[in-house]
């Protein structure tokens, strides 16, 4: 069943603590057959209006998909290295996600995530990158 959520992202380039990006939305937040699935729709305060995001949570591993004007599958997974691709209206980057730390705490009532990553995207200099999600049910 799905319950309404206040979903908060916040996201600290580590190489440059000025750098934060942080988003409270409305969302929707259930569980399914694994763990857990978060849903919302992107603001033109993310850049990426027009995009449905939807973070699929397990025990040790998420995975954040984005469909729309922008579109992605970002897997993150403790000591793994993933590669995705990441379409936006301006061309297609590949990129790559080295996940350092990730500590998930979630439940049928909601929680966090936090991720701690590296991320490449083409030849342009690696990004260490704090992440952290807060999911609270209404």
């Amino acid at each position: 069943m799905n319950k309404k959520a206040i979903i908060a992202v916040n996201s600290t380039v580590l190489n440059d603590e000025e750098d934060l990006i942080s988003v409270v939305t409305p969302g929707d937040f259930c569980e399914i057959e694994d763990g857990f699935k978060v849903q919302y729709d992107e603001t033109e305060l993310s850049g990426m209006k027009g995009t449905k995001t939807t973070i699929i949570i397990r025990k040790d591993s998420f995975d954040l998909i984005r469909e729309g004007t922008t579109e992605t599958k970002m897997e993150f997974v403790k000591n793994k290295r993933t590669v995705s691709m990441y379409k936006t209206p301006y061309g297609v980057m590949d990129l790559e996600i080295d996940t350092i730390r990730l500590n998930i705490d979630v439940s049928e009532d909601g929680g966090s995530i936090n991720t701690i990553y590296i991320l490449e995207i083409g030849e342009q200099p690696a990004l260490k990158t704090n992440l952290n999600i807060d999911i609270k049910v209404q």
